[in-house]
């Protein structure tokens, strides 16, 4: 009886378990101040969006520099750089206050504002390359 109960256990324990095979991995988001960052791509909101209530209760502001992210708290104050070829900042940069939830297409770290987005020149471009770091709260 005693190897009927061991295996049962075994068969258990084993069924219980999880693993994830090839898993993309996940940016660490830019929690607090003085973060190095994160890296990823930029979009922006359809003008279609404007008035449109957003994952803070606000209605969106085309003319404000407001942004959506995935995890960072509502009220956050973030800088956004614009990154050129070599991944190095270019001297185009926004600070923005998150209060949105999004972008949710893979490999987008943030949604600009239309505002914020014509400062860094994403409006031509559409999608860019860009680094977030947290400047303090609101």
């Amino acid at each position: 009886m005693l190897p009927y109960a061991m295996l049962l256990a075994i068969v258990l324990n084993l069924a219980c378990a999880t693993r994830t095979l090839n898993a993309p991995p996940t940016p660490s988001a830019p929690s607090a101040p003085g973060h190095s960052g994160q890296e990823g791509l930029a979009s922006f909101y359809a003008s279609s969006l404007a008035g449109k209530e957003t994952a803070s209760g606000e209605r969106y502001d085309p003319y404000a520099l407001t942004a959506a992210h995935r995890t960072l708290p509502f009220g956050s104050m973030v800088r956004v750089e614009r990154l050129g070829p070599n991944g190095r900042a270019t001297d185009q940069f926004v600070e923005v206050r998150i209060n949105d939830r999004g972008p949710f297409v893979r490999g987008r770290i943030i949604d600009l504002s239309g505002a914020a987005a014509e400062r860094i020149g994403l409006k031509q471009a559409g999608v860019a390359r860009v680094r977030v770091r947290v400047i303090g709260p609101r």
